[in-house]
């Protein structure tokens, strides 16, 4: 069978996948857009500011519009957090306090938090007297309740939940799985801070873990919410009370989210966050044409191409180191930048391997746009994600299937 012949059929199949996926882009380019409306932007929002930002009109309208969009009470949306990493690293080290303890709920946690969790003189949580526990998910890779709830007759000052699957061979998370969670947690008699990592799901669902009990979430603005334009940033959104301690942490306690300036304007942070639900879509829609179509060659995908994703990731398990290599080496040929790279692996910070990452991207590391990296390990497992357009994704599964197929 051709490779066009291929892709044709994978779409045919995908036919109703696809609808349903426009219809939450759908729903939530409404919500969006209502969260503009009621905010009443104009352009002035849109202006630079310098020194301290008191009265920034653009910081503050922009973090009003993600605490509407995210169905939560208040909203940190800052240039001056760095990456999804960091923005999780500030809420821990904003609620938890020394001799507190955080119960990992899902599992071992994505790898560039765990220095920040017990690493030792390197300014992490155990450094300041934080303790956790990491509770093993069970054998489907969902949360084991039963372990839960023996494990929370322990005093925790916050759960952690993490929706996406990291370098985990599981599925992400769904919305309803994750407030499923949090009425466990309540029903247990947990009576402290509910904490999502949101990075990866931002609007694949039409509701977000603050609509269905988590108490905070956060993530960053060049995966899903930048919508491919942001240049950089990332959020924290919640219950009041937990989100002004963020804030705090942040900058200062005496100053908390009063202060904040952005020289370069706000524009892209705004227009990337309209757009945000159709390039989610877009990208969902590219995930499961090229997962379908390698799945038809035999190769194992997380989630499974039947079921409907929970965030932008897709894990595709190769039999060969050489098979994992050219999959990434495949996406950068097909990136708008950087395409003449040839890609190696190397030591990158925050792992404990060697990873391999295909980033022609317009901003750097933005995995909104089609990325794809997989550490040089046993199983060899490759990690995509994003897309900003499905043509885009469609032009890389072509090339991808070049490599793997010979007609």
């Amino acid at each position: 069978m051709k490779i066009e012949e291929r892709i044709e059929r994978a779409e045919t199949q995908l036919k109703a996948a696809f609808a349903a996926i426009d219809g939450v882009a759908l729903y939530n380019q409404e919500k969006v857009l209502s969260a503009f409306r009621e905010e009443r932007i104009a352009p002035r929002h849109f202006l630079p500011s310098t020194g301290y930002g008191y009265g920034d009109e653009g910081r503050e309208a922009l973090c009003r519009i993600y605490a509407r969009a995210f169905g939560a009470e208040k909203a940190i949306v800052s240039p001056s957090l760095l990456s999804g990493t960091h923005a999780l690293t500030v809420a821990l080290f904003g609620i938890l306090r020394p001799g507190d303890r955080v119960l990992f709920l899902t599992g071992m946690p994505y790898d560039t938090i765990r220095q920040v969790i017990w690493g030792e003189g390197n300014g992490s949580l155990k450094d300041f007297g934080v303790g956790y526990e990491i509770l093993p998910l069970d054998g489907q890779g969902k949360v084991d309740y039963s372990a839960a709830k023996e494990a929370l007759k322990g005093n925790f000052r916050m759960v952690y939940i993490q929706r996406s699957r990291g370098y985990e061979l599981r599925d992400a998370f769904s919305v309803a799985e994750i407030g499923e969670m949090c009425g466990f947690l309540r029903a247990c008699g947990f009576g402290g801070c509910i904490f999502v990592d949101n990075c990866y799901g931002e609007f694949t669902e039409q509701k977000e873990p603050t609509e269905v009990g988590a108490d905070l979430i956060a993530g960053s603005l060049i995966k899903n919410p930048g919508g491919g334009l942001a240049p950089t940033g990332g959020y924290i959104a919640g219950r009041e009370k937990v989100v002004s301690l963020c804030e705090n942490r942040l900058t200062a306690p005496s100053v908390g989210g009063e202060i904040g300036s952005y020289a370069y304007g706000y524009q892209q942070f705004y227009q990337g966050l309209f757009l945000a639900p159709h390039t989610v879509a877009q990208a969902m829609k590219g995930s499961l044409l090229i997962g379908k179509c390698l799945e038809d060659l035999g190769y194992e995908n997380f989630p499974a191409t039947e079921k409907m994703p929970a965030d932008i990731t897709r894990a595709i398990r190769f039999r060969t180191e050489e098979e994992l290599t050219s999959f990434i080496q495949s996406v950068q040929d097909v990136s708008p930048v950087d395409s003449f790279v040839k890609l190696e692996a190397w030591d990158m910070p925050g792992y404990d391997c060697k990873v391999i990452m295909a980033a022609g991207t317009f901003v750097g590391g933005a995995s909104i746009e089609l990325s794809a990296d997989a550490p040089i390990r046993a199983p060899y497992t490759a990690y995509f994600q994003g897309g900003l357009t499905y043509e885009h994704c469609k032009i890389a599964c072509t090339a991808i299937l070049r490599r793997l197929v010979k007609d």
